[in-house]
């Protein structure tokens, strides 16, 4: 087959279009010692009669201490105009009153509270002392009471809820559980109300700019369930605060978490510990650029598609061995022409300096996702609505979604034979009788849907898929190392995604008949089998 396979479809995330040639010249052979200081004093004696050498030497110097010289004027500069913006600020007195700010820079409390505001904050500390009728409660609760029934109100009312990120997502979802009778929440964020984000918080208004966002909600939802006890922590999730801030409250364990981060770090290490500590947890996958309210889904987290937050966090949680057994809402709404997505920071932001600097904290993302306003209160309240049927035993039947585990049962089938055909080509008066692989079917999963995105490399095809080895390897592919044991040392990043026919004709012409998958295919397709490969390198850390 002389002709070259060209690509059937588009890759709409695929960028890198120009990877360099990988393949490097075997060095040569190191010269003695004394014949290289033969040469390098006669190089040094011939530069230094080279006019030519002299004028590029002088004037590599000079731009040197020219860009030094740059750069400290620049950096003196900013630290004399950061001197100036705090000499600017008067000094503490009797003209000038100001409180203590927490570490994230929000004022402590809110020294400019409305009248209003200080009547709900009184009626709201008389009630969660009790002072409040029960039956006042109960008739604002009467919609839930007849659909749950007193049994499940009852629940939900001693319910201890924790919600990590009061945003768009969870500030609905916070909203609505207080509404719905959820007596006990715990509220963490480190982040202030600004004035973007108004456009899809729950209850903040214009006079909530710039306070925390725990302290917004809790002064908010107390003007309309006065009862409900909030516990407030105004900092950033890190997994060295995990058992302190998911602690029990009043010696109640959380009978459900909600993660409504948008940080990927914190929210694996949020959905990781809680899998490791047995608590319910839902998470809550990205709402930004997404626009269709019907696509949204509630399921297990191994059936979340076309969302690279979700992608992220599944690949993130899969290299820890965490495949599934959390629930998440999540959209199947596809990017497209003409839809919102992320851009790249503008050139300037560059010149500026480090790009890391922008983040609101070290490590902490700095672009931001286009937000519909709609929508992060669409997911907000399918979380809420997951964790109100959870607790109160409501009976709960999503659509599944379709499994895919017989799939990657075959395709580690697929895979053992052709490893087995492979070292008998390549190692001499070797059956293979019982080489064994360092896989298994959650790999396969981890390989086909991670790595590939659950279709064909070659033509994007997402059903009939295989494995196979990209490239011919180079001597044998059996493991001998203990007595009696045969492995095959094929590894992830050996791999590639293609349906059961490719396979046949890539195993023919590459890695029987000799070519090298440049010359069978064209090149965008190698680019993005190399970048597929370079990406799940780049993962392996996490592993």
């Amino acid at each position: 087959m002389d002709r070259k396979y060209s690509r059937l479809h588009r890759y709409e995330d695929y960028r890198d279009e120009n990877l360099e040639d990988y393949d490097q010249p075997t060095p040569p052979r190191s010269p003695s010692p004394q014949a290289g200081k033969s040469d390098m004093s006669s190089w040094l004696s011939r530069a230094s009669s080279n006019s030519q050498v002299q004028f590029a030497a002088t004037a590599l110097i000079s731009g040197a201490v020219v860009a030094g010289a740059i750069f400290g004027y620049q950096h003196v500069r900013r630290q004399e105009k950061l001197e100036d913006l705090k000499s600017s600020i008067p000094a503490l007195g009797k003209n000038h009153h100001a409180d203590k700010l927490t570490d994230f820079g929000a004022a402590s409390h809110n020294s400019n509270a409305s009248k209003e505001d200080e009547r709900s904050a009184a009626l709201a500390a008389r009630a969660q002392k009790g002072d409040y009728d029960d039956e006042l409660i109960l008739e604002q609760l009467a919609r839930n009471r007849v659909f749950l029934t007193d049994e499940g109100l009852k629940k939900l009312r001693s319910a201890f809820v924790i919600v990590v990120g009061c945003g768009g997502v969870g500030s609905h979802c916070t909203a609505a559980l207080a509404r719905s009778g959820v007596s006990y929440i715990r509220l963490i964020d480190f982040d202030q109300v600004t004035l973007s984000s108004l456009n899809r918080h729950a209850v903040a208004t214009l006079a909530d700019v710039g306070t925390s966002k725990v302290q917004c909600l809790r002064r908010r939802l107390q003007q309309i369930t006065p009862w409900v006890h909030f516990d407030l922590r105004n900092e950033l999730y890190n997994p060295s605060a995990a058992d302190r801030l998911l602690d029990s409250w009043g010696g109640r364990k959380p009978d459900y978490i909600v993660d409504a981060i948008d940080n990927i770090d914190s929210k694996v290490a949020l959905l990781a510990y809680c899998h490791k500590n047995s608590l319910p947890v839902i998470s809550s996958m990205g709402a930004g650029c997404k626009s269709d309210p019907t696509r949204i889904f509630i399921g297990d987290i191994s059936a979340s598609t076309e969302d690279p937050l979700s992608r992220s966090t599944r690949r993130r949680l899969r290299a820890l061995g965490i495949t599934s057994g959390i629930p998440v809402v999540y959209s199947t709404e596809k990017p497209g022409p003409g839809k919102a997505q992320l851009l790249p920071l503008p050139e300037e932001e560059f010149v500026k300096g480090s790009v890391g600097d922008l983040g609101v904290l070290p490590d902490f993302r700095v672009r931001i996702l286009p937000v519909l306003g709609t929508m992060p209160a669409v997911f907000g309240y399918a979380v809420a609505n997951h964790v109100i049927l959870q607790t109160t035993g409501y009976p709960c039947d999503y659509v599944p979604a379709k499994g895919r585990e017989k799939m990657y049962d075959g395709i580690l089938a697929q895979l053992q034979g052709s490893e087995e055909k492979i070292a008998r080509a390549t190692t001499a008066n070797e059956d293979a009788q019982g080489l064994k692989l360092g896989m298994t079917a959650n790999d396969v999963g981890y390989i086909v849907e991670e790595v590939f995105r659950g279709k064909s490399a070659i033509s994007g095809i997402p059903t009939r898929l295989a494995l196979v080895r990209w490239r011919r390897p180079e001597g044998s592919t059996i493991e001998k190392n203990v007595d009696g044991q045969k492995s095959s040392q094929v590894r992830w990043r050996d791999l590639v995604c293609m349906t059961k026919e490719e396979a046949i004709v890539h195993e023919k012409e590459v890695l029987k008949g000799g070519r090298s998958p440049e010359d069978l295919y064209d090149k965008e397709i190698v680019a993005l089998v190399e970048a597929r490969i370079l990406e799940e390198i780049g993962y392996e850390k996490y592993r």
